[in-house]
């Protein structure tokens, strides 16, 4: 374990940004090397693979149920230096994975057809989406374990292990999608079957590497078996912080879903290079993120500490530095956008549309930056509501007038990108006055966690 309850702010959230974007950029990459393989298949596998990777962000929602509760619940233990609260939670968070992958499981193969029937183009989209879901959803499911014990190492202020892991399930993501997907040295290409059975067994590698780091290396939290059994009290005190969290990415599958079905009139054409766009979005955005969750434990591990003053001047770090990043990113946006699209594509009319979804998007990368480090002060404090209520209203007034602006005539696709440039800013406006209530509440009542019953 780290102590971040002492020694520089910014420092401590360097060190701990510098592996998690390592290990979120080659995250980001699973998803990058299969657009990169499937986008030779054409416009139709592309979009089809898009449309499915979608639900991607309903699991996320899930996973951040799951992670930003356990790494909440262990930085404060960790900061009041109560290991045996630290290690129930972990295995708590492990049983609570299980079953968000029977979950996941049964709804990957189950609902996929009348998810992506809503949402696909036409029926050739749909069939590739759900082609490509049906391999991926494995993944999908066993991602809970893999960030049960991140988000448990993470709290305590270790990320290297992560990271690692990471990197190596994306390398090997990499060797099978030319083999799976092209069929490379086999001459049997699976297509959009391949690229969702490479992630699968990647991500299944990456959790058996992560058991055997907590069974060999691991010191301040550990598997359990003892304490892998339902313990309701402390399943209480992680969703309360989770599921707030949670609720914020199942908006953000809302958005991307609105956008999918305003768009459906423009062809498969469109869907590709919106999913592309907003796949590159996400690589872009990574820098911006891992300050943010840097800046979460080392909040956190003060706030269990009592030291609020410490966690005001977390936010202030983390924000002027993703601001930074982020102002450099958005010019470059600005005055070249395609460069970051052609790496995936060729095709003229996918090409359009992603790089004009980046250009005119860019112009909320700072803004974005910000409001992500509001949300990680949110799980540090172990109230996420008022992140979620920041979310629900940018999605409610981006929402309504898509929907509507769908159904007049001259409909264009920029509409729905300025329009959700226009409520970023709203969403920022809302988290920054949300938390300066929540830091004022805590101001001079703030005193170290207790936990009933902890030794």
């Amino acid at each position: 374990m780290h102590d971040l309850t002492k020694g520089s702010i910014p420092a401590h959230i360097l060190r701990l940004a510098a592996p998690i974007a390592a290990g979120m950029i080659f995250q980001t990459l699973y998803y990058l090397v299969d657009l990169y393989f499937v986008a030779p298949l054409g416009p139709v596998a592309l979009a089809g693979v898009s449309a499915a990777g979608n639900a991607q962000f309903m699991i996320l929602a899930l996973t951040q149920v799951l992670g930003i509760g356990t790494m909440v619940l262990v930085s404060h233990a960790a900061g009041r230096k109560d290991r045996d609260d630290a290690n129930l939670v972990f295995n708590q968070s492990l049983l609570i994975a299980a079953g968000f992958a029977i979950l996941t499981l049964a709804a990957g193969f189950g609902a996929a057809r009348w998810y992506l029937g809503t949402i696909g183009a036409d029926p050739p989209t749909v069939n590739a989406g759900l082609t490509y879901l049906r391999w991926f959803t494995p993944g999908m499911a066993l991602q809970f374990a893999l960030v049960a014990m991140g988000a448990a190492l993470r709290g305590t202020g270790i990320a290297k292990p992560t990271m690692v892991v990471q990197v190596f399930t994306v390398l090997l993501n990499a060797l099978l999608a030319p083999v799976l997907i092209a069929g490379v040295g086999t001459g049997r290409p699976m297509g959009v079957a391949g690229a969702g059975l490479a992630t699968s067994i990647s991500v299944a590698m990456g959790v058996a590497l992560m058991f055997l780091y907590f069974e060999r290396l691991e010191t301040f939290v550990r598997v359990d078996r003892s304490m892998i059994r339902p313990r309701f009290d402390t399943w209480r005190r992680l969703f309360r912080i989770g599921l707030p969290a949670g609720g914020e990415f199942a908006l953000m599958f809302l958005y991307m879903a609105v956008i999918y079905w305003a768009i459906r009139p423009f062809g498969a054409e469109a869907q590709a290079g919106f999913g592309t766009g907003g796949r590159v979005m996400q690589a872009i955005f990574l820098p911006a993120m891992a300050l943010a969750f840097a800046a979460a434990p080392v909040a956190g591990q003060n706030v269990g500490a009592g030291r609020i003053d410490r966690a005001r001047q977390a936010f202030a770090s983390a924000a002027l530095m993703s601001s930074a990043l982020m102002f450099i990113l958005t010019l470059v946006c600005q005055v070249e956008a395609a460069v970051f699209i052609r790496a995936f594509t060729n095709d003229p009319e996918v090409l359009a549309v992603a790089a004009g979804f980046l250009q005119v998007i860019s112009w909320n990368f700072v803004a974005t930056g910000v409001i992500f480090t509001c949300s990680s002060m949110f799980q540090a404090l172990g109230n996420t509501i008022p992140s979620v209520l920041s979310s629900a209203t940018r999605i409610f007034i981006f929402a309504v007038p898509v929907v509507w602006l769908s159904t007049r005539p001259g409909f264009q696709i920029r509409q729905v990108w300025y329009m959700s440039v226009a409520t970023v800013g709203v969403q920022l406006a809302v988290s920054l006055l949300l938390l300066r209530r929540e830091f004022r509440q805590r101001t001079g009542s703030l005193q170290p966690a207790v936990v009933p019953g902890a030794a």
